[in-house]
């Protein structure tokens, strides 16, 4: 305990995952979460979102939550001050690598039902044919033409292929064009498509070094494999009990389930060994 008789805990920064970590299925924060994360606060530790959700898919959450620090959107490549409703950086994806990148992927796996998020606070999240979009409240613009992705900037683009399962189409891109882009797994049914480079950790880096803080004040948690970067940056990683295996297997800790208050169980402990 600090001489002012507030804890002392052995991380400065919580770095949180979004959908299926901090949030339930419902996309509501339990009120225990709530809690833990303003008890963290309250005893000088910093809480900063990471997310694979660009601004526009975030803010309503971060809003709701009261949240009003740096949030790391767009899978590392926004950092976006809640507070201000501002974003202070962004990274795009570079449309002809996207183009040549896809033409490769679908030579190799047939043809991809595709959706896109453009750049920008409000940016459109666009969906092709046959793209199963996951339910959520805000709206989405359908296109027929595939040229029409090519029409603004991106932050990424989303595929998914009638047979083959995330992890084997997300192999199976990286393998034919992870020169030209990043490969991801955000989610089930996500399969994403990232400037080259880019992850998590890249973004979190980047807003723990305007709040002050490093690698080593680092708590993680997430839930998927584009969480493994930002495991591996941060001093302790914990993986959800709902995790995909790939971040158990790169995970110091594995802890109940996002429906049952994982991230405050964790957070609850550390309170209580630091006073």
């Amino acid at each position: 305990m600090k001489a002012d008789g507030s804890a002392s805990l052995p991380y400065r920064l919580i770095a949180t995952d979004l959908d299926g970590t901090l949030l339930r299925g419902d996309e509501t924060i339990s009120p225990r979460s709530r809690d833990a994360l303003a008890a963290v606060t309250a005893a000088g530790a910093a809480h900063i979102v990471v997310t694979g959700r660009a601004v526009p898919w975030a803010r309503h959450i971060l809003d709701d939550l009261g949240y009003r620090g740096l949030a790391v959107c767009g899978q590392g490549g926004q950092v976006y001050h809640a507070g201000e409703h501002r974003l202070l950086t962004s990274v795009t994806l570079d449309r002809r690598l996207a183009e040549v990148a896809l033409a490769k992927i679908e030579a190799e796996t047939g043809p991809l039902a595709l959706a896109a998020s453009r750049d920008g606070l409000r940016g459109e999240v666009l969906t092709g044919p046959g793209y199963r979009l996951h339910g959520g409240p805000l709206p989405v613009t359908s296109f027929d033409d595939r040229a029409d992705l090519w029409s603004a900037p991106l932050n990424k683009i989303y595929i998914q292929h009638p047979d083959l399962d995330d992890d084997t189409l997300a192999r199976a891109a990286a393998e034919v064009a992870g020169q030209l882009v990043g490969v991801t797994v955000s989610g089930t049914g996500i399969v994403e498509l990232l400037p080259l480079g880019l992850t998590k950790a890249r973004g979190l880096s980047l807003a723990a070094r305007r709040l002050g803080m490093k690698a080593a004040d680092t708590i993680a948690f997430g839930d998927m494999p584009n969480d493994v970067p930002m495991f591996r940056w941060a001093a302790y990683g914990v993986a959800m009990a709902n995790a995909h295996p790939d971040l158990k297997a790169v995970a110091d800790e594995v802890t109940a389930s996002n429906e049952d208050d994982g991230i405050a169980a964790v957070l609850e402990r550390l309170l209580a060994e630091a006073v």
